[in-house]
This record gives C-alpha cells, sequence and structure tokens, in this order.
C-alpha cells in the first residue's frame, strides 16, 4: 500500500490557477498509473489526469488545454497544474496510486468563484 497526501487546495477566481500536490509514502518510480479524480456535489467521481510510470499522460476532455498533470520522481510527488480555471472545475480532487491495488488520498477542496 502507499498513503497519499494532497495538497495546494483553496478558493480562486474564474481564469485563475492552482497547482495540486500529491505526496506519496514511498518511492512512485514503481507505481504503474498515478492520477487526479474530482467529485464535485452531486456527481460522481470523474477522471481528471493520469500519468504512467514512463510518463504518457491522459486527460478529461474538460480539462485539457488547461490542466498539466506531472510527476516528479526524486520527490515521490506528483502534481496537478490547473489553469484558466473556470466555476465549474469546483469539486473535491483526489489522488490516486495503481500499487498493489488503488490508494486514494483524503482528498483537497478546489473552489473557484467570483
Amino acid at each position: 500500500q502507499v498513503q497519499l497526501v494532497e495538497s495546494g487546495g483553496g478558493s480562486v477566481q474564474p481564469g485563475g490557477s492552482l497547482r495540486l500536490s500529491c505526496a506519496a509514502s514511498r518511492s512512485i518510480s514503481s507505481i504503474s498509473i498515478m492520477g487526479w479524480y474530482r467529485q464535485a456535489p452531486g456527481k460522481q467521481r470523474e477522471l481528471v489526469a493520469r500519468i504512467t510510470s514512463g510518463g504518457n499522460t491522459n486527460y478529461a476532455d474538460s480539462v485539457k488545454g488547461r490542466f498539466t498533470i506531472s510527476r516528479d520522481n526524486a520527490k515521490n510527488t506528483v502534481y496537478l497544474q490547473m489553469n484558466s480555471l473556470k466555476p465549474e472545475d469546483t469539486a473535491v480532487y483526489y489522488c490516486n496510486a495503481l500499487y498493489s491495488g488503488w490508494n486514494w488520498g483524503q482528498g483537497t477542496q478546489v473552489t473557484v468563484s467570483s
């Protein structure tokens, strides 16, 4: 298992930016897939972006061109850079990792509002 701790959430105005971080309790170089999901009130949890150990990425259509996922194996951390934020991006964002099953962080709130 791996413990994941998210940080970097907060409140921002539309058009603003935030960078989320997900710190893992072990080396992530051997973790095949790490990703970010989000869940808005009354909605199902949905994939935002994910990255493989080889650096391949994929994104939800709703965030393409605005969000960027990256991983720093030396720091055991995965990032989600979020630009041009919209009110519909408001949600709790969760980090996950595929390592002996799916592992989840506790989530971090992102609120986009004027």
